[in-house]
Parts: structure tokens; C-alpha cells; sequence
């Protein structure tokens, strides 16, 4: 795979991100990621997953050049439509996902932490869904997942500000379950991989599939009207000066249409 590597040792497999500088999540990575996903779900000998970020970041977000490809609302909400799918699949899924967060988990990269079963960040990690700061929202379910952690109040406060909370923050806000310095987060994380590797692979699955039981229908629904106005608003002009402001590293003057 050209940007996912993945190590297997006892009952852990480690699925490392590797997209210089900042693990973007473009959809070719995120093809990789499902398609890995399936083969590891056939894979007996694994029980548990590790999801890390090479380098700096975690992963700080979409690939904001790839939506600058994209000329359709149709096609905007077919790619927040994809990447939904993928998260759902993860979430889902019949082993546990452990985040591994450090640097950054920004747009896209939060939206996958959120999709991972347990979450642990670094003390100084920044955690958010700055999507409004380029005139977009969030695609990949975040406006539906953040909510369910951070209640209401807060995941609107982070999404209409576009600011960041730290690891620490995360950790008050019931966003991650654990939070530790950063030489130590890898050594934490595998050794919680452990412990759950120890228990039986089926009562983990039924334990997964119960923990997510009562998330009703509404949740999907939610989810569907994300992706339709993730079409809406990436055709606005407000969206097309924010990508554009981004490329060009500058503030953008948002109009209202």
C-alpha cells in the first residue's frame, strides 16, 4: 500500500498513516484504509487495531488541493458520502480501534479519531473541526459524532469558532479516554491493545455491537443531510474563496453567498 503500513504482533495489528507533511485524508488513503479494514477482519490471528500517525500530526484534516478537482455538488456529497462509509465501517467493526493521537487530529483526522473505538492523545495534541474556517463544514460525519461526545454546546462552540482543544481539554470533554505525555503515548496505547487482546475475540464483538445498539436511525439520517449540504455549501462562493484563501495561506473574505 503506498500510504498505509501495518505491523502485526501479538493479536495487534499497527496501522501506521505515512502522507508527508500532515496525513491528509485524500480518498485514495482512505480506499487503502477500507480495503486493509476487510483484509485484517478476515484475519484471525488479529484482534485489535492501533490507528497512528507517522511523523508531526495524527492527521490534520482532508485533502483540501484534491476538493479544488471537484466541480459538482453531486460530487461532493458522493465523496462525503464515501468517507462516511468508511468511518461507519470502523466504528462498526468487529475489533476494536484504538486512536493514537499526537500533533494534530484536525477536520478529517477527528472525524477519523471519532470513527475508532478508544481514543488517546497527547497532553499537547490539538483536536478539532476548523471546516468553517474555510467556509465549508465538517463530511465525514463529525457534525454527527462530535455532538454525541461533547454534547451540543461544545461541539458547537469548537465547529462555529474553528478553535481547537487540547489533549487535556479532550480528555475533560469526554472526547478521548485517556491522555499522557507525549514519549508515552505509544507505550500506553499497546499496552491497553494488550488487555483487550487477552479477552475472547467473540464477546469483544458482541460488546462492540451492543456499546452502538441504541444509535437509532436518526443518527443516519443526520449523516445523509451532512453529506447533501457538504454538496450545498462546497459549491458556494464563500467555499471556493475559503479553499482558495487556504492554498494561498491567507485570511478569506467571506461575502454570505
Amino acid at each position: 500500500m503506498e500510504f498505509l503500513s501495518v505491523k502485526k504482533e501479538n493479536h495487534v495489528a499497527t496501522i501506521t498513516f505515512h502522507r508527508p507533511p500532515a496525513n491528509a485524508l485524500a480518498s485514495t488513503v482512505l480506499k487503502e484504509l477500507s480495503k486493509l479494514l476487510s483484509d485484517i477482519e478476515q484475519d484471525d490471528d488479529i484482534r485489535v487495531i492501533v490507528l497512528h500517525g507517522e511523523g508531526r500530526f495524527f492527521s490534520a484534516g482532508a485533502d483540501i488541493k484534491e476538493f479544488t478537482t471537484i466541480e459538482s455538488a453531486e460530487q461532493f456529497s458522493k465523496l462525503a458520502a464515501d468517507g462516511q462509509a468508511v468511518f461507519e465501517k470502523m466504528e462498526s467493526f468487529p475489533k476494536p480501534i484504538i486512536a493514537a493521537i499526537h500533533g494534530a487530529a484536525l477536520g478529517g483526522g477527528l472525524e477519523l479519531a471519532m470513527a475508532c473505538h478508544i481514543r488517546v492523545a497527547t497532553k499537547t495534541a490539538k483536536l478539532g473541526l476548523p471546516e468553517l474556517q474555510l467556509g465549508l463544514i465538517p463530511g465525514f460525519a463529525g457534525s454527527q459524532r462530535l455532538p454525541r461526545y461533547v454534547g451540543e454546546a461544545k461541539a458547537l462552540e469548537m465547529l462555529l469558532t474553528s478553535e481547537p482543544i487540547t489533549g487535556e481539554e479532550a480528555y475533560k470533554y469526554r472526547l478521548v479516554n485517556h491522555v499522557v505525555d507525549e514519549e508515552e503515548l505509544m507505550d500506553r496505547v499497546m499496552a491497553l491493545a494488550a488487555k483487550v487482546a487477552e479477552k475472547s475475540p467473540v464477546s469483544v464483538k458482541a460488546a462492540i455491537e451492543l456499546a452502538f445498539y441504541s444509535k437509532n436511525e436518526r443518527f443516519q439520517d443526520g449523516v445523509n443531510k451532512e453529506a447533501e449540504l457538504f454538496g450545498t455549501v462546497f459549491t458556494s462562493d464563500d467555499a471556493k474563496e475559503g479553499i482558495q484563501a487556504f492554498i494561498e495561506k491567507r485570511k478569506p473574505t467571506f461575502v454570505g453567498k
